[in-house]
């Protein structure tokens, strides 16, 4: 009986890897810390009644908006997101306690306090919001790609969305308008398994 082929040790060299030094590993570390403990707060806030309207958690998805955010030229690129936004406004550069301000409606948030967790924003970091229509914000953020082009300002916009707003219409019409007009747009999936509370072997093929 032939013996099976001895496993590779030695791994490929993948082209244009970025590195990494023990400092940026532990920024990474420490901004994903942040999110969690910021989230796990939050998560009690709302619970205690604290937090008005809805409080969509970013728990699990931290290393998604640390590793991406590391391509962004903060106060130059543009950042939208949907509802599940909170790491997302951190990982921009946005004081955590303006935004747990914000989250609580009081007038030292970003947004004074009216934007609270789906709605708030902040252009000084290039945090265009999160959003609670599902897949709006595709639509939208390929509008901030088209006014970074048409500007010619040579910024980037970083769009992200969840598996559940991948079925959306308006995303791949989005998708087809910047290919078509080649704008300057990242379109990132964050897929959590669930579109709220429907896996996604049950809503997409």
């Amino acid at each position: 009986m032939a013996k099976a082929p001895a496993a590779k040790t030695a791994s490929k060299k993948i082209p244009n890897t970025p590195t990494a030094s023990k400092e940026d590993l532990l920024r990474f570390y420490r901004e994903m810390v942040l999110i969690r403990r910021f989230e796990e707060r939050a998560g009690q806030l709302y619970g205690m009644g604290l937090i008005g309207g809805f409080c969509h958690l970013y728990i699990g998805q931290e290393a998604v908006a640390v590793g991406v955010q590391e391509s962004v030229r903060q106060g130059h690129d543009k950042i939208i997101t949907g509802y599940r936004d909170h790491g997302h406004m951190l990982c921009a550069g946005m004081d955590p306690k303006e935004v747990m301000a914000e989250l609580t409606g009081r007038i030292g948030g970003s947004s004074k306090g009216k934007g609270g967790s789906m709605h708030m924003f902040d252009t000084a970091t290039g945090f265009y919001g999160g959003h609670g229509i599902v897949g709006a914000q595709v639509a939208l953020g390929t509008g901030l790609a088209f006014a970074g082009r048409y500007r010619g300002d040579d910024s980037v916009a970083f769009i992200y969305f969840g598996d559940g707003a991948a079925n959306q219409g308006q995303v791949y019409e989005s998708f087809n308008m910047a290919q078509l007009w080649k704008l300057p747009a990242i379109y990132i999936i964050e897929n959590n398994q669930y579109a709220m509370g429907t896996s996604i072997e049950r809503s997409s093929s």
